[in-house]
């Protein structure tokens, strides 16, 4: 279902802060209903991210123990980053497996593409589910080596529960995961 309204109009856009992952911009709307705002967002480097929930084997997901500046914690997540210049969504995938968790995928099915936080960030992110996996490593940009977790996907509420793992991103992509498997019984 789509939405009859207007998009506001775009008057001006400033940057007011760039980094070597996003800039940040002022933009000046104004609303169909003559109401003038200025919003900031981030704008991303355009290429989108990947995110993948790979299965060792029918009953086993691996996950990550990362490091996250954010919260300064350690966090479980899957396997994700962006997408390279030149890459497909697919290639990205395969080639974060590579990097974070020693395999590759010899069948990558897209599950859904979610926007991160759209009220102010234009990026996205493909998610995957990855079957098939082979071994072989690429080196990563990470500073330290990912712990790689193998956790029952029967167990997911389990890892719902834990408080390693919480990124939303995440979660979705465990319960459409979940939601697929109850459908296919």
């Amino acid at each position: 279902m789509s939405s009859l309204k207007k998009l506001p109009e775009i008057h001006a856009r400033r940057q007011v802060a760039k980094s070597r992952l996003f800039s940040i911009e002022e933009v000046d709307l104004t609303f169909s209903n003559g109401e003038k705002r200025v919003y900031e967002r981030m704008q991303g480097a355009g290429r989108g991210s990947v995110m993948v929930v790979p299965f060792i084997d029918d009953a086993t997901i691996i996950l990550v123990r990362e490091y996250c500046a954010g919260s300064h914690c350690y966090e479980l997540g899957f396997p994700k980053g962006l997408i390279d210049p030149g890459e497909t969504p697919e290639e990205a995938a395969n080639r974060e497996l590579k990097e974070e968790i020693g395999y590759g995928a010899e069948s990558l099915t897209p599950i859904i593409d979610v926007a991160l936080a759209p009220a102010f960030f234009s990026g996205h992110m493909s998610i995957f589910k990855a079957k098939y996996l082979y071994e072989e490593q690429l080196p990563g940009d990470e500073p330290e080596p990912l712990e790689v977790v193998k956790w029952p996907i029967a167990d997911y509420k389990l890892l719902l529960a834990s408080s390693e793992f919480n990124e939303a991103r995440s979660i979705a992509a465990l319960m459409l995961i979940v939601d697929s498997i109850r459908e296919q019984k």
